[in-house]
């Protein structure tokens, strides 16, 4: 199932406190970069981020989501109403993120 534009939208309003957020549709999915860096994606309108030990630390509680077969684990986030703390949770995520691959 591809995720809706409109939670899409959703999410990008909810990150509109930070700059730099980007997103790429990829087969009916999106995924989301914060200044440069892969953050997660949007999953069969799931928001999911990737494990790093800021984002488990801050969601200690958060269950662990395939966002498609044969893809690594992420964390759901279920806070998504709350603008604040999702600013706070990609601020603490991003110097554990790698950096972006190089386009040869």
């Amino acid at each position: 199932m591809a995720s809706s534009k409109q939670y899409l939208e959703f999410i990008l309003e909810q990150l509109s406190n930070l700059k730099d957020i980007s997103y790429r549709a990829m087969m009916g999915e999106y995924i989301i970069y914060y200044q440069g860096k892969i953050v997660g994606g949007i999953y069969d309108d799931r928001f999911l981020v990737k494990p790093t030990k800021s984002a488990i630390t801050m969601m200690p509680n958060a269950t662990m989501e395939l966002p498609y077969k044969g893809a690594k684990e992420m964390l759901l986030v279920d806070e998504v109403d709350n603008k604040e703390f999702l600013k706070e949770l990609f601020n603490a995520m991003y110097n554990e993120l790698p950096a972006p691959k190089r386009k040869k």
